[in-house]
């Protein structure tokens, strides 16, 4: 436990824990919000119990509201699991967090989830688990994607300060930069552009769009002229599609 202990000193772990916990705290549904935080770090319910020293039951009653609103050293102890079991596989869960939990409350509202990939993934494999079409940039189809950022587009254009952009690229803009709740897909690819004008050029790997039905002519003109390949992904729900994210191994 003494190492363990130590690794929690460090200030940016605490800060992460102690955001993650507040979030679970003060919910209108802590059950929910812990399962939200559990599959976000890709974890089980056994394997949880099992870091927590509990039983697989206990978290199961949680998350599904049988049993009462946990208390607050037990939602430590649930989140401290989480991180020290993220750094036991590399910290590839935190490497994203670190930058979205300590970034401005707009921003962490706007990101549904951010992971870093332990082994890079071609383009063309990426899409074809999470049902994408390539509109353009088939001459990627053989890059490596080291991650993904999946965002709220609606929240991400209107609320986050254009400071905060830098953020969404994680560890490397080697990534899938994948847009919910979009209508034609201008808003997104006019963001990108904006992105790159305010970062010396910094622009993701891959554009996917999710719940568009047809994609605005002027947006797959930006993707063209940028060269950034672009997607449109046929699954139907943002549940859908951030469950199939998470079974990328």
């Amino acid at each position: 436990m003494g190492q363990k202990a130590d690794i929690l000193s460090d200030p940016a772990l605490r800060e992460i824990a102690a955001k993650i916990a507040g979030e679970i705290i003060v919910s209108e549904n802590p059950g929910l919000e812990m399962r939200k935080w559990r599959e976000r770090f890709n974890l089980t319910q056994v394997e949880v119990a099992a870091l927590m020293g509990v039983s697989a039951s206990v978290i199961s009653d949680y998350e599904s509201g049988r049993r009462k609103s946990p208390g607050a050293k037990f939602v430590t102890r649930f989140v401290k699991s989480l991180i020290l079991r993220d750094i036991e596989k590399g910290g590839v869960i935190l490497t994203g967090l670190r930058r979205i939990l300590l970034g401005s409350e707009h921003l962490r509202e706007a990101v549904l989830e951010m992971r870093e990939f332990t082994i890079p993934i071609p383009l063309a494999r990426f899409c074809e688990y999470i049902s994408a079409d390539l509109i353009t940039g088939t001459a990627y189809m053989s890059a490596p994607l080291i991650g993904y950022t999946v965002v709220d587009s609606i929240k991400l254009v209107l609320d986050v300060p254009s400071y905060d952009y830098v953020k969404l690229y994680g560890a490397t803009t080697q990534r899938a930069a994948i847009f919910t709740r979009v209508s034609y897909g201008r808003s997104p690819m006019v963001a990108i552009k904006s992105m790159q004008a305010g970062m010396g050029g910094l622009r993701p790997a891959l554009v996917v769009l999710h719940g568009v039905k047809k994609v605005d002519e002027l947006g797959v003109e930006i993707a063209r002229r940028e060269g950034i390949p672009l997607a449109v992904s046929r699954i139907e729900t943002v549940e859908d599609l951030l469950e199939r994210l998470r079974s990328i191994k």
